[in-house]
């Protein structure tokens, strides 16, 4: 049976990230590569953190609450999945950063569960750029007053925004889902809002982050491209 090698994996992972990097002037260190670990097993998980990952990103609560103690080396933990209102009191102090906070009625709750523990809770914002139904995150026009919705919210603080590409077997036809959302990235951060830090820019998966990485993104999420394809049995 074919064994993955996470170790190779990740040197791939690198290099491809420096080559797309190299034009800019950066390299992979100057981006956040965020390992996804959705249906991994924890074995895995600590094998990518003792080789050098330092963040983890999980698509649902309920993996987060069952891996949570086991995960060792002390990574940053990213919820990147679509967050239901009633689960954010699992994980508001589990996690670094929650990147997809798309409705008020999420950060309203972000925001009473952070205040219940005396934290800040840093999110992105989430932008569905193509309009996909099948996926969730405010319209572009939409992101603006949304911001704006947040600064009455003292105990969350943005981090910058977040999209997901739709899946296309050329990457090259989603460069303008990026060139979008550099473009409003640097938009909400000319804004100076007072309880935004807007310091990433996430987007850019497996199949994408090549292209995403040239127009911008400075954190990426790999899941497949590190561990293999999901095993969802």
């Amino acid at each position: 049976m074919f064994k993955i090698s996470i170790k190779e994996n990740l040197e791939e992972v690198r290099t491809r990230i420096d080559k797309a990097l190299s034009s800019k002037g950066k390299t992979v260190d100057d981006i956040v590569l965020i390992a996804v670990t959705k249906t991994k097993g924890v074995d895995m998980i600590n094998e990518a953190i003792a080789l050098g990952t330092t963040d983890i990103g999980e698509n649902k609560v309920q993996e987060i609450q069952d891996k949570y103690e086991m995960i060792e080396g002390n990574p940053r933990i990213h919820m990147i999945g679509h967050l239901q209102t009633n689960k954010v009191k699992y994980i508001i102090d589990k996690v670094d950063l929650i990147h997809s906070l798309d409705r008020k009625s999420l950060a309203v709750e972000i925001q009473k569960r952070a205040e219940q523990k005396g934290i800040v809770a840093e999110v992105l914002i989430q932008v569905n750029v193509a309009e996909e139904e099948s996926k969730f995150g405010l319209k572009v026009e939409e992101v603006a007053s949304f911001a704006e919705s947040l600064l009455s919210y003292p105990n969350i603080k943005v981090k910058g925004l977040m999209t997901i590409a739709p899946y296309e077997e050329d990457p090259e036809k989603t460069r303008y889902v990026f060139r979008t959302m550099k473009e409003l990235y640097e938009e909400i951060k000319s804004k100076n809002y007072s309880n935004f830090d807007m310091e990433y820019l996430s987007m850019g998966m497996t199949n994408d982050y090549e292209i995403a990485l040239e127009e911008g993104a400075n954190m990426i999420r790999v899941g497949t491209g590190i561990f293999g394809k999901r095993n969802y049995n």
